[in-house]
């Protein structure tokens, strides 16, 4: 009998040490790291060789080419370029949206702040109150990128 309830009370004890330890180990997920710094400095423009592109000689360098929808995608999540995507990169993306929604800043999003930030939304959206969003009303809860929109209203081609 003495041999269960050791056994019990060891298993109870070894849950809760687990079980404090695996919460401990959670971290608040911060911003992506800011890109590397260059290796080497710019050069001063008085540093740069004079020449006349007429006299240069040897091939054409390639057209840049427009990039696929993917890649795209990809870019916006790879902060510093390295072609790869660090956790802390992927949500880092999220990370705004995510601080909007959590209204009283413990970092962790409750149905109710989720519920309020839709209900409002939705408020918001419906124009003439009948609780009821038409194809219009639909139309102004879209909210574009800001780098889709700066690339548009920049381009001038």
């Amino acid at each position: 009998m003495g041999r269960v309830v050791l056994g019990l009370v060891l298993g109870l004890v070894l849950s809760t040490i687990g079980l404090f330890w695996w919460q401990g180990r959670a971290q608040v997920e911060e911003n992506a790291p800011p890109p590397p710094e260059a290796a080497e400095p710019t050069p001063e423009p008085t540093d740069l060789p004079l020449t006349d592109p007429g006299d240069m000689e040897g091939p054409t360098p390639p057209e840049a080419s427009e990039l696929t929808r993917e890649q795209r995608r990809f870019f916006r999540y790879d902060r510093n370029r390295d072609l790869r995507i660090t956790r802390n990169e992927m949500l880092s993306t999220r990370s705004d949206a995510f601080r909007k929604l959590d209204v009283d800043g413990n970092n962790l999003l409750t149905f109710e702040e989720w519920a309020v930030t839709t209900a409002n939304r939705f408020d918001g959206a419906d124009a003439d109150g009948d609780r009821e969003l038409t194809q219009a009303e639909f139309r102004t809860t879209f909210r574009p990128s800001s780098s889709s929109t700066s690339r548009r209203s920049n381009c001038r081609c």
